[in-house]
Parts: structure tokens; sequence; C-alpha cells
């Protein structure tokens, strides 16, 4: 099989002020990718959130070394604006993204994109479901996580039992079909495209994934959780996902 007859996917890497870990979390992919990936032609894109550290420049330096690394700087921050502005400018046949720090185990990635080529059209690493294996979580995030899936099964009437894992995948009808009705830019971004997804009919694939926690995370858990609960809101208002399952019929 020809590189031009392989099915294409497009990693992204959302980043913002991780000069300490990006260049090792990226040969680290790469390696595993070019191991693991054989039968997939595969593009990693750092997506950097307007970094004030030496980010930019450790990319940059990146994607003249490697010529399968590219770089894409926002001016803004946010994790959902930077994913969604590579994803849409791509013509892959599959996008996925992941957190720099990987702290989900990549040996789960094939299965992702397996499971997209079986017809599934959204693809998700799952730290709650039978067979996941989660590793140095506190308690205080683990049950702030657990309530949150909880609150989203008991609004929305959704399946999916995580909604954060930074692992994702999608095909290209989630993204011509549905992107453009997601609207949060930042950590709701995840949250949005399952339940909009899920309810509009989309197909959601989970694997059960080994997970271990970054210590050294950037996310602020209380400034996150407000905006979870004003996306949460402003769903539950809007049901945006009548007009889209209008759409698909």
């Amino acid at each position: 099989m020809t590189e031009k007859e392989k099915p294409s996917v497009n990693i992204v890497l959302p980043v913002y002020n991780e000069d300490a870990e990006l260049s090792a979390s990226v040969t680290t992919l790469a390696r595993f990718l070019r191991k693991q990936l054989e039968d997939f032609s595969w593009h990693i894109t750092i997506a950097d959130n307007a970094s004030t550290d030496k980010t930019l420049e450790i990319a940059r330096a990146l994607s003249r070394k490697y010529p399968f690394v590219s770089v894409d700087h926002l001016s803004r921050k946010g994790r959902g604006r930077a994913v969604k502005h590579v994803w849409r400018k791509d013509e892959y046949d599959y996008l996925a993204y992941m957190d720099i720090d990987l702290s989900t185990d990549l040996r789960h990635f094939p299965q992702l994109l397996r499971s997209l080529e079986r017809g599934y059209d959204i693809a998700i690493g799952s730290r709650n479901t039978r067979g996941a294996r989660v590793y140095g979580r506190g308690m205080l995030r683990s049950l702030t996580s657990k309530g949150y899936i909880t609150l989203i099964k008991l609004i929305f009437w959704v399946g999916f039992t995580d909604a954060q894992c930074g692992f994702k995948a999608v095909n290209r009808k989630v993204i011509t079909d549905l992107l453009p009705h997601i609207k949060d830019n930042e950590w709701f971004f995840d949250s949005e495209l399952l339940i909009v997804g899920e309810k509009s009919g989309y197909r959601i694939y989970e694997e059960p994934v080994t997970w271990i926690d970054n210590p050294g995370s950037t996310v602020r858990v209380m400034k996150t959780a407000i905006g979870d609960l004003k996306g949460l809101l402003r769903l539950f208002l809007g049901r945006p996902w009548r007009k889209l399952r209008y759409g698909r019929n």
C-alpha cells in the first residue's frame, strides 16, 4: 500500500507553556506512530495556545527537524479553540487530538482509528468504562470527574462514560457537519462535542484506557468546573441537537 492509498490522520497536540516536556513528548509520539501505525499516513500538528515561554520556539524547531511535524500558533488561549482551528483547516480522513503529557497510554490510539474505520463517528478514551486503569489521581479530582459525568447522564441521558479524557479522534463527517455547531473554545469543548454528537445520532466508540495522572497539569479545577456548568446549562436550554437531528434525516 502506497502512502497515497493509506488512510490519513492528523494528531493535534494543543499546548500552552509546555516547553519542559514538548520535545520529549513529540519524540515519544513519533517513535510510537512509526512502529504501530504503519498502515496510516500520519502527521503531527502542534497547536500553540498563545504560550509565553519557549513552547513556540521549540515547536518550530521540531517542525524544522521533522517533516511530519507542523506548527499552528494562535494568539488566544483555549484548548477547544486550538483543536477546532486545526481540525477545520485539514483534509485528512481522520482528525485526532491528545494531551501533550501523554497521560493516556499510546497503545490505545490505534484502536480509536480502527473504530472509525468500522463506521463509528467519534472515538474516545475512557477512564471510567470496564477495563480502564487509572493511576495517581487524587480523591478530589476523582470525585469531581465522576460527579461530572453522572450529572451529564442525568441531564442529557447519554451513554458515554468519560467526557474529559484528552484522547479523541473523529471522522470527516464530524468535521463538516457537527463541528460548526460546537461553540465552546475552552475545556467544555470535549463535553459539548460528545453531548451534541450523541444526541444528534453520531456513533461514539469508547476505548478503556490506561491513564496516569500528571501532577504538573496546568488545568485549574474550579475555573474549569464553572465553565463546564455554564456550558451544560447552555446546552440544556438551547438543545442544538434538535436542529441537527432534523438535518440528518
